[in-house]
Order: C-alpha cells, then sequence, then structure tokens
C-alpha cells in the first residue's frame, strides 16, 4: 500500500492511505500516528487521524528549514511502519441504558432488521466496536465493527437536539454523542458516562484507534452510575489487551 503524501498548508502534512473505510487501512494510521508521535520532529504540534488519513500539524517556524526533506521522511515513515506483531489494544467499558425515553428509535432498528427489541440491545453490545476517528462535535466517536444486522438508514429529517450521551446507530456504524447537538442518526440507548467534558483532564478519554465495549444497565443502575461519572475523582474502565495484528 503506497501512500499519497501532501501539504495541506504551511503547517501541515497529509498522508493518505485508500479511499475507504476499512480496518487494514485504519491499521496503518494509527501505526503512523504512533510512530510520528514517538519521534516529535521540530516544531511537531500534533496528529490528527481520520479513517483513512493522517494530518501532521507543525509550526512553521519552528520546523525544520528544509520541509521538502522533511516531505521526504514522512514518506519514507509512512512507507516502512510495520503492524505486525503483538501490541497493547485499549478497550473503553461503556455501560448504556437500551430503555424508555432513553431509545426513541430502537423499535425503528428493530423493525428494519427483522428482529425483537431485545435482540438489538443484545447484538448492539455482542462486539467490540472499533473507534475510527473523532469529528463532527468534540468527542464525537465513529465506530466500526457492529452487527452487520443493524444497518439502518440515518433519519430523513435530522433532529434538532440530541441530549448528551446518547448511543446512536448511523448506517454500518454506531457512535456516542458527547454533548447536547444536532443529529441524524437512529437512538438506540444513552450512557451516564461524561464523553466530553472541558472541566476534566483529559477532556476526552476516548481515542482514535481504542475500542469500545457496550454494557447494558436498566435505569437504577444509569442513575447510580450518572452520580458516580460526575465525581471529581471518577475515572473511566479503560483496559489494556495484548493482541496480534497482522496486516497484508
Amino acid at each position: 500500500m503506497t501512500p499519497r503524501i501532501i501539504f495541506a498548508g504551511d503547517s501541515c502534512i497529509v498522508v493518505e492511505y485508500g479511499n475507504s473505510i476499512d480496518m487494514e487501512i485504519n491499521a496503518r494510521v494509527q501505526a503512523l500516528r504512533a510512530e510520528i508521535e514517538s519521534r516529535r520532529f521540530s516544531g511537531f504540534i500534533e496528529t490528527i487521524p481520520t479513517y483513512r488519513s493522517l494530518a501532521v500539524c507543525f509550526d512553521p517556524l519552528a520546523a525544520p528549514p528544509n520541509l521538502d526533506k522533511l516531505l521526504l521522511e514522512m514518506a519514507e515513515i509512512a512507507g516502512n511502519t510495520s503492524t505486525i506483531g503483538e501490541e497493547k489494544r485499549k478497550l473503553l467499558i461503556v455501560p448504556a441504558c437500551y430503555e424508555g425515553d432513553f431509545a426513541p428509535d430502537i423499535e425503528k432498528v428493530a423493525a428494519n432488521a427483522g428482529i425483537t427489541v431485545d435482540e438489538v440491545k443484545r447484538r448492539h453490545s455482542a462486539r467490540d466496536c472499533y473507534c475510527y476517528m473523532l469529528g463532527f462535535v468534540p468527542g464525537y466517536s465513529y465506530l466500526g465493527g457492529m452487527d452487520e444486522s443493524l444497518e439502518t438508514p440515518r433519519l430523513k429529517e435530522p433532529r434538532e437536539r440530541i441530549p448528551s450521551g446518547s448511543v446512536a446507530i448511523g448506517g454500518k456504524q454506531t457512535g456516542i454523542y458527547p454533548i447536547e447537538s444536532p443529529g441524524g442518526w437512529n437512538l438506540i440507548g444513552k450512557t451516564p458516562l461524561r464523553m466530553f467534558d472541558p472541566l476534566r483532564t483529559p477532556a476526552i478519554f476516548l481515542e482514535a484507534g481504542m475500542w469500545v465495549r457496550f454494557v447494558p444497565i436498566d435505569t437504577s443502575e444509569f442513575e447510580r452510575l450518572a452520580e458516580t461519572a460526575a465525581l471529581p475523582d471518577w475515572k473511566p474502565d479503560i483496559r489494556e489487551e495484548i493482541v496480534r495484528k497482522e496486516v497484508a
């Protein structure tokens, strides 16, 4: 897989892999991200991953004077980055309540799949989902790997206000609305976790490249966890697993 590397203005280099939403492509993006962040060349600011590309932002006044050389070095890193071998996988546990007002579209999802509401809950929480990227609003997660039978078209008319913490399905993907915002995905539940909190450090604890495991809870457990998640010393349940990844 030969990456395409371009300048995006005078303070950003973009490395592109492929043109689709694909685990192998995104694995390359995340491997490149880890390698560049470990090297942190002069003037480096941050990396921004997407489904298929990585933006590398830098201060042009502090970066190496020969940007063409930097471009060549970036191309070499991108071309040689390997995703084969054992590595740690971060897994975020997300409790989710699939009941009542939290799930106004769950019956629609069930009807579209030809299954019961209880089966929607079971299938949605049965697989770990992969966070391809964050976007739209701070901390909004685009999660892949959901059970294919739950694929549901987005709403024809988006809602103007969706509660923070809402768990939703849009096409083949699922995600969590981190703040109250407009949106066109189907709402099937809600998590008591605060996915974005500007007063917390870090404000966003879910990152691209992490995995998410939804755990069904009832409304009483939702209320209890909501109180706990609001405490100053609350920490998310993030686990590390050793996995072997092989990308051709």
